[in-house]
């Protein structure tokens, strides 16, 4: 199927409506009335979004690049130089952040609900006229 081949390039459905030449809408209808091609965007899109989701664990915890190459022009010489090596990316806060409010979202979301029971009592004091 035309959808999930375009899903599986990581294409959003309105791309997809688009380069099919239809309307969200249509796609949005086409998902309700035909299983078989819910099915078949879910499936297209499974793939790219495990490599995105392998991707953002990767970078969070960090990872070692085993095939990185730098390439040098030394001066006067008539080809470059490429020297491989190790390239060891450390694990980046933004990504460990996202990755927990996503899922561990009571544990890690900016407002925390909390719930109380029983009475409160509010005692007054009385001010200091000094100040």
């Amino acid at each position: 199927m035309v959808a999930e081949a375009y899903a599986r390039l990581g294409w959003t459905d309105a791309q997809i409506a688009e380069k099919m030449g239809i309307s969200v809408a249509t796609i949005t209808n086409w998902k309700k009335d035909y299983p078989e091609f819910l099915a078949s965007l879910k499936a297209g899109k499974e793939e790219p979004d495990d490599t995105v989701e392998r991707s953002l664990y990767e970078r969070a915890t960090g990872y070692v690049n085993k095939n990185a190459v730098k390439i040098f022009m030394p001066a006067n010489a008539e080809e470059p130089v490429y020297a491989p090596y190790e390239e060891h990316v450390a694990p980046d806060v933004t990504a460990q952040i996202f990755w927990l409010k996503n899922r561990r979202p009571a544990k890690w979301r900016d407002k925390q609900e909390v719930e109380h029971s029983g009475n409160v009592h509010i005692v007054a004091t009385p001010v200091d006229e000094k100040l």
